[in-house]
């Protein structure tokens, strides 16, 4: 079948990407991640100190259960009284930042990359996400690239988040 937008991915270089450790600490975090922190049987309170371990800035009390995914912990910025709810998945190549008393619901899905659509080969369009302190991302709502979401702000279930979210707004 011929191409017709002129994509070639064989070109791709990953430019300006750093996933900022070197891969021996990537490898010994993805064993963490899959073989502990990942589980169910692991306790609450281990998984914001595995997260610290591995350069993430952790405040206290948060919550974080199990089956949650984390790609770079030295990316993670989390403020205190935080929960983290089950399957949430946190893609951070760039750096995210979650504020204090922030709520992200069952699944929610915060992605810091993407690729450039007009790139001849598709090369990486990343940027970092912001949750502000109060903030809720409901269930199985997804977060954007480059997305701040303002303090008090709600993100509605389901929702598909690409801009901005006023401070104490819903986003649908």
């Amino acid at each position: 079948m011929t191409n017709t937008n002129g994509r070639s991915l064989a070109g791709f270089s990953a430019a300006g990407y750093d996933k900022g450790q070197p891969a021996w600490v990537q490898a010994l975090w993805f064993a963490c991640l899959n073989l502990i922190f990942f589980k169910w049987w692991c306790p609450a309170r281990l998984r914001p100190v595995l997260l610290r371990a591995f350069g993430a800035q952790v405040g206290d009390r948060v919550f974080i259960r199990h089956r949650v995914r984390v790609l770079w912990p030295w990316k993670l910025a989390i403020g205190d009284d935080a929960w983290i709810g089950e399957d949430v998945w946190l893609l951070n190549l760039e750096s995210i930042e979650i504020g204090h008393d922030v709520c992200l619901s069952q699944g929610a899905f915060l992605v810091t990359g993407s690729h450039d659509w007009s790139s001849p080969s598709f090369e990486y369009d990343n940027a970092p996400i912001i949750v502000e302190p109060g903030a809720w991302v409901a269930a199985r709502a997804t977060v954007l690239r480059g997305v701040t979401v303002g303090a008090g702000a709600t993100v509605a279930a389901g929702a598909v988040i690409s801009q901005d979210v006023a401070r104490g707004t819903l986003a649908r």
